[in-house]
């Protein structure tokens, strides 16, 4: 006899869509809306088509030059970071103690920099990195390294790089932990009999089985340092000159500082756009791993 369904189950879950839509969908909706026109003030809008996105996607006009530029710079930001992150994290979960009261020590340390406020951590680089009064600064100059990352692009771009590697490697190390920990001791003990290496048992057992872990490390990496703004905000405001001005940055000046809604809404749509096109890549990828894997 077959199970009826209860329907009325859905009742339960309809006042999560009402705050979602409310929250969500009616704001976005409001972007877009914005996206098509053009006002001069005093709430007069005017319509404007499609005309916004034309020009973003034409990287010869200067709304378009300057999402290029920003989009550029956030690209190669999320590529080092990616490149500099990830081996680091695994480095240090392959590093952290397995079983002892060291384990619990580890992992409140390694939590530390995941609880500090994105504009806390900012302003703690902004002092720690000054030529003048910081720590990290003085010290770079003392050994007659020119550093100053108000004043030179290259200073001033690893200064938010070694921000971003001091406040988020430990969530990739925490992740990749946690993959290592879920591996059953008996590959470990196969492993010894058959003589493997330190390096073989790496690339062949522990890289393998932290393949998923990785994956929404990467993602969740790749999503945060695409969006970062505080951080880099408070420490160079975008400077100097336009070196460090992200997407998100350029985005508040020209809604904020320039008051020009329709770009910067057209901008937006187009920024959220990337990153969903992002995720599900990812989401995909995972998907087929995870499939091949059952059938293995």
């Amino acid at each position: 006899m077959d199970k009826t369904e209860n329907n009325k189950a859905w009742l339960l879950v309809l006042p999560v869509f009402l705050v979602v839509a409310f929250s969500a969908v009616l704001p976005l909706m409001t972007v877009v809306n914005y996206s098509m026109q053009d006002t001069f003030g005093n709430n007069q809008f005017f319509w404007n088509g499609v005309g916004w996105f034309i020009e973003l996607l034409d990287p010869s006009t200067d709304l378009g030059g300057r999402f290029f530029d920003a989009l550029w710079r956030n690209l190669l930001f999320s590529g080092i970071i990616l490149a500099i992150e990830v081996p680091l994290g695994i480095a240090v979960a392959l590093a952290m103690p397995r079983q002892g009261w060291t384990v619990a020590a580890c992992l409140i340390v390694m939590a530390l920099p995941l609880l500090v406020p994105w504009n806390v951590v900012g302003t703690i680089w902004q002092v720690f990195a000054r030529s003048d009064i910081g720590l990290f600064g003085a010290v770079v100059n003392g050994l007659g390294i020119p550093y100053n990352y108000s004043q030179n692009a290259l200073s001033a771009w690893v200064t938010i790089v070694l921000m971003d590697v001091w406040h988020w490697t430990s969530l990739v190390a925490l992740l990749s932990y946690a993959g290592l920990k879920s591996i059953p001791d008996a590959y470990y003990q196969a492993a010894r009999i058959d003589g493997a290496s330190r390096w073989a048992v790496f690339r062949k057992i522990q890289l393998p089985k932290m393949r998923r872990v990785l994956l929404i490390a990467v993602l969740l990496r790749f999503m945060d340092s695409f969006m970062i703004y505080t951080e880099p905000f408070v420490v160079t405001g975008g400077g100097p000159g336009n070196s460090t001005t992200f997407l998100s940055i350029d985005l508040v000046k020209l809604a904020l500082g320039q008051f020009d809604l329709g770009k910067a809404a057209a901008v937006s749509i187009v920024y959220n756009l990337i990153v969903l096109a992002v995720c599900w890549v990812f989401y995909t990828v995972m998907t087929q791993m995870d499939a091949k894997g059952r059938r293995s």
